[in-house]
This record gives C-alpha cells, structure tokens and sequence, in this order.
C-alpha cells in the first residue's frame, strides 16, 4: 500500500511542490492548510506520517503537535523555516520525530520520510498477544484469562484484537468501524454496543483483565 501522508502548511507553493513530487515517488499526500483542518486530517485515520509547518495561519505547529502526542505516537517531521537551536530542541522535546529547516531538498525530504517510517515501523505481531493478564491466540482466535477463556462473537473477537495488538493507541469509532466492519459510514452506536458487550465479558475474568478505555472526543484504547 502507499504510504499516506498529511502535509499541513499554509504556504501553497511549497505545498504543492513537495505533493506533487511525494506522490511522484509514491506516496499519497492529503494537504491541509492551517491547524484545525490538519488536526481534522490526522485524526480522520489511515495517516501514516504527518510532515507539520510550525507557522500556521490559525495557530501554533507546536501545539497542534502537542496535543496529537497526548494522544498517539503517529510520526511527524517538523518543516520550519525557523533553524534555531531552541526551535529545534522544542520541537524534538515536544515529540517530532525528526526537524527539517527549510529551505530543503525534495530528496531529502523523501530521505527522511523514509527513515522516519522505517524506525516507526511496529515489530511483527507474535501469533500470541499477552496484554496484562489476557491472552490472545491469534491463530486460533480465542482469548482467555487465567485459563478461562472468553465467548466471543467474531465482530467482537476482531475489536479485542485489533485493540490488543496496539495497547494505549488511541482508535476512533470511524476507524473500528472501517478496519473491523469495512465500511465507516455505519453507525457509531454499532461500536458502541460491541465495546459495551466486550467490556462486561471482559468484567467476568477471575483475574484483572485490561480494560477498554473511553476517550471522550478521540475513540477508544485498550489498557493493560
């Protein structure tokens, strides 16, 4: 699949260079031009990378950057045309994955792209998933605690796993619902109903189980 980035900057020129030269080499590029359509951008889902222009019309790079770290480790690399040490060092603290000072080349924008999704890659998933005191056979799907295994419907076995393989992140209703349903102009309250059934089955273990976690405004996460 091709990697999808988002490339938030209000600068057209520069925005349109670099998506034209991005999807020449293979990527597919959504361009949002000022912080609240960026954050719409990045947390629609299916966003692979986000490369972020500090100087947006509507507020602060670094802020919108803080605010997705609260929330998820999705890469981003930082364009600025600001190169002072401070900038660099806030934005790096902050949780940029890499900075780039414009003025750049497009290669080395590609370059870092590149090693910057290569590091974020996750490791391969083993065929078994522990998660606190749950256990997941993939191969098998089933899922038990403390050998008590849990009766699970399919819809409801794929939302368990699908949280488990990415404990902490994050998934928005949208995002369940096209990655377990596939289609997400369903319903929310489909996912809604299965994570309320799957929290009271979860509830029954004789053991501490992890627990499925609201967060208002964002979707859901699995914690241990």
């Amino acid at each position: 699949m091709r990697p999808h980035l988002a490339l938030i900057d209000d600068d057209t020129d520069f925005a349109l260079m670099c998506r034209s030269h991005l999807e020449r080499e293979g990527f597919t590029v959504t361009w949002a031009m000022d912080a609240r359509a960026g954050k719409a951008v990045m947390y629609d889902g299916g966003v692979d990378l986000v490369v972020l222009d500090l100087g947006l019309p509507d507020g602060s790079g670094l802020e919108l950057l803080r605010a997705l770290r609260a929330i998820s480790r999705l890469p981003v690399i930082v364009v600025s045309g600001r190169g002072h040490e401070t900038d660099r060092v806030a934005g790096l603290e902050i949780g940029a994955d890499d900075y780039l000072v414009k003025p750049f080349s497009q290669r080395e924008l590609v370059a870092r792209i590149g090693a910057v999704l290569r590091r974020c890659r996750p490791p391969e998933i083993p065929a078994v998933l522990d998660v606190g005191s749950l256990r997941i056979d993939t191969a098998a799907c089933l899922a038990s605690g403390a050998g008590v295994a849990l009766t699970l419907r399919p819809k409801e076995y794929a939302l368990l796993e699908l949280l488990a393989r990415s404990p902490g992140r994050v998934f928005s209703a949208e995002q369940l619902l096209e990655q377990i349903w596939g289609a997400s102009w369903q319903p929310s309250a489909t996912v809604i109903e299965h994570v309320y059934r799957l929290r009271g089955k979860l509830a029954r273990l004789p053991v501490p189980a992890p627990r499925i976690t609201t967060v208002r405004g964002y979707g859901y996460r699995l914690d241990p």
